[in-house]
C-alpha cells in the first residue's frame, strides 16, 4: 500500500466517523441542544477574539501611534 492510498483510506474513515457522530448527536433532541449551546459558546468566544487580533495587526501595520 502506498502512502497516498493509506492517506486516502484514513481520510475516508475519518469522514465516515465524523458523519456517524454528527448523526448520533443530531438525531436526538438533547444532543441537538447541547451541540447548539457548544456552537454558540465557541462562536461567541473565538470570533470576537479573531476580530480583535486582526484589528490590532491592522493598527500596527498602519504605523499609527496610540
Amino acid at each position: 500500500m502506498t502512502s497516498t492510498t493509506a492517506r486516502s483510506i484514513a481520510n475516508v474513515v475519518l469522514v465516515s466517523a465524523g458523519a456517524a457522530a454528527a448523526y448520533a448527536v443530531l438525531s436526538n433532541p438533547r444532543g441537538r441542544r447541547i451541540a447548539g449551546r457548544l456552537l454558540r459558546t465557541w462562536l461567541g468566544a473565538s470570533v470576537p477574539m479573531y476580530l480583535l487580533a486582526e484589528a490590532g495587526r491592522a493598527w500596527v501595520e498602519s504605523g499609527r501611534r496610540a
